[in-house]
């Protein structure tokens, strides 16, 4: 069970700006007797990275407030009281007629506030806050099915490396922090989310055509062979988020989803990526997403691949939750 007690606060300092810290001895990850400061001091070590992942993206924020032990709260909207130097984003929810003011990282300080409001995860929307509707990261999660073996999920990851390498590509691998793989791509913030996400489901079926023992793009899970790797298109629908690269993971082995190269892949073991392990390959390394930004790519040719897919009759499910 998480610690109750309190302990006494401390200041930290983060770039140029002080963030109090309160009850920094409280524990998060029990079985590793790892605290709120120690989660503070992590994201400190890997501040250029984890900044760089959130960069002026509205973040979703998963809270822990009395550790992994107690109730995990997911929260989107910076609540009143945050200190002035904070920046938000507003995104809309058209569904419900309603807006929230996200977190909108521009700083490692940032980040160092929100581990003070007991965040251990950073969920990022795939677009910024120039404009929100319109994506600048495709995002291709390889999401293995409750029996599929790792060694599936290496050799879906090196198919899907092969298309991008034919479509003249560059994908940014990273663990999950979990089971699986996820790889980001920049592209021109020149569609929105409802192409970003055809073109993202026309590419796991090129995947899938390549590696048909490996992989599937069923959409109902209960249809799926639970012996494979699932090609998770719809993260790239409107309002879906999943953990940016260097977040922890709120599991008790306080895993990270870590950058990694493609040379790592055949063998680097996702569980060996945690928060004592990831800060010194970090200042061994840097981060491998340091140029992520350096390229936008087009969607042209996988849009023209959804054109063909549809005309044949595959269109995939209505988008979900694509307007909340």
């Amino acid at each position: 069970m998480a610690s109750s007690s309190k302990s006494p606060a401390t200041e930290v300092e983060a770039g140029d700006f002080t963030v109090r810290v309160s009850n920094p001895g409280r524990v998060y990850f029990p079985e590793l007797g790892l605290t709120k400061l120690d989660l503070v001091n992590y994201y400190l070590a890997v501040g250029d990275g984890i900044v760089r992942a959130l960069r002026e993206r509205p973040c979703m924020l998963h809270r822990f407030p009395d550790g992994l032990a107690g109730e995990k709260v997911h929260q989107k909207r910076v609540p009143h009281g945050a200190p002035p130097w904070l920046e938000t984003v507003r995104v809309k929810f058209p569904r419900y007629n309603r807006h929230a003011d996200e977190l909108c990282v521009t700083k490692t300080a940032d980040v160092i506030w929100a581990v003070q409001m007991s965040t251990v995860e950073f969920h990022p929307w795939n677009s910024r806050r120039a404009d929100t509707e319109k994506p600048d990261e495709w995002r291709i999660d390889l999401d293995p099915m409750p029996d599929c073996p790792y060694d599936r999920v290496r050799r879906v990851a090196a198919v899907t490396n092969e298309v991008l390498d034919d479509l003249g590509i560059t994908g940014y691998p990273k663990t999950s922090g979990g089971r699986g793989l996820h790889i980001y791509v920049r592209i021109e913030p020149s569609w929105g989310f409802s192409d970003v996400r055809r073109a993202a489901l026309a590419f796991a079926r090129e995947v899938e055509r390549r590696a048909p023992d490996d992989v599937t793009t069923t959409w109902w899970r209960k249809d799926r062979d639970p012996q494979l790797v699932f090609v998770d298109y719809n993260q790239n629908a409107r309002d879906h988020t999943i953990a940016s690269a260097y977040s922890v993971r709120g599991v008790p082995t306080a895993t990270v989803s870590t950058p990694i190269a493609w040379s790592e892949i055949p063998d680097a073991d996702p569980r060996d990526f945690t928060i004592l392990t990831v800060p010194p390959r970090f200042a061994e390394l840097g981060d491998l997403h340091a140029t992520i930004d350096d390229e936008h790519h087009s969607l042209a040719t996988l849009l023209e691949w959804a054109d063909r897919d549809e005309k044949a009759g595959l269109a995939g499910p209505a988008d979900a939750d694509t307007t909340d």
